[in-house]
């Protein structure tokens, strides 16, 4: 699969982005709304006109048109067909393609069987999950084996617990399949948890690239900070592995279980909506829990 570098891209809501995705590499792209994020994925499907240069593995492909770029695109609305089979609606867009019946059904085929879906070969799109027509939108990019996949804010619309399993499943298709992918989203448990490396886009401009633990531990700029929001952050005194994957963190006059991967934790970011208070009556034990 090929690196993907945008270099100081340029057009209606972009202003000289320039960002490296590595071979096979998953980055997060995060920012509030209106910032260019969908507008940066379209760049790299070529799907709208900008100034600067895309170029994968070091060729520019800035004059190819976006059914020759090897692009697969999951948008945010899906774009499931409501009249056709969860087979048809993979094996579209390789018909649209040209493909021949022996190939088309070989690669639907692969792509049901990655994202777990073969059962539902023969249902609808209006009897199925949330969860279950996002594997199918992602089957469908996955089927023509795209040199570059692009995922644009894919979770929106699914409950917590399913959000969940497809970041799961988001994970092992992209190390099982080693394709190189730029994800959309707003929300940072997804960014820490899907990839090693977050841009941070606002108004049109990238402001930080870097691990997810740097860019809320040392967000690069006021608008970083802000977009993050308040985060909770606290200097840690001490930590002591208690045990697999947990350390106990003294912060102030608190002491806190953290995950950890063995180094000793010396900032902790605890977002609000993780956050619970409890009042406890005497002889009722504890009640009313807030968020």
């Amino acid at each position: 699969m090929p690196s993907v570098s945008l270099v100081e891209i340029r057009n209606f809501a972009l202003r000289g982005v320039s960002l490296e995705v590595g071979d096979g590499e998953l980055v997060t792209v995060m920012g509030p709304n209106g910032a260019g994020k969908t507008t940066l994925l379209n760049v790299v499907a070529g799907l709208v006109e900008y100034e600067g240069s895309v170029l994968f593995d070091g060729v520019p492909v800035d004059d190819v048109p976006p059914e020759r770029r090897g692009v697969g695109y999951v948008p945010q609305s899906l774009a499931l067909f409501t009249h056709m089979t969860v087979w048809e609606n993979v094996a579209f867009g390789l018909r649209m393609r040209g493909f021949d019946r022996g190939e088309i059904g070989v690669r639907v085929e692969e792509a049901l069987r990655l994202l777990e879906i073969s059962h539902l070969r023969d249902r609808y799109p209006a009897r199925l999950s949330g969860g279950e027509r996002q594997r199918v939108a992602i089957a469908r990019a996955l089927a023509a084996e795209p040199r570059v996949l692009l995922l644009d804010e894919p979770f929106n619309d699914l409950d917590s617990s399913t959000r969940r399993a497809m970041r799961s499943e988001i994970r092992r298709l992209v190390s099982e399949v080693g394709v190189t992918t730029l994800f959309v989203t707003h929300d940072w448990v997804e960014a820490e948890e899907l990839s090693g490396r977050v841009a941070v886009l606002v108004g049109g401009g990238i402001l930080q690239v870097g691990t997810p633990e740097d860019v809320i531990f040392s967000p690069a700029t006021r608008e970083v900070s802000e977009f993050l929001g308040l985060q909770n952050l606290l200097d840690c005194e001490e930590s002591r592995v208690v045990s697999g994957g947990l350390a106990e963190v003294r912060c102030g006059g608190l002491t806190i279980l953290a995950p950890c991967e063995g180094r000793r934790v010396r900032k902790l970011a605890i977002p609000p909506e993780k956050v619970v208070i409890t009042k406890r009556v005497e002889g009722r034990g504890w009640f009313n829990t807030f968020r």
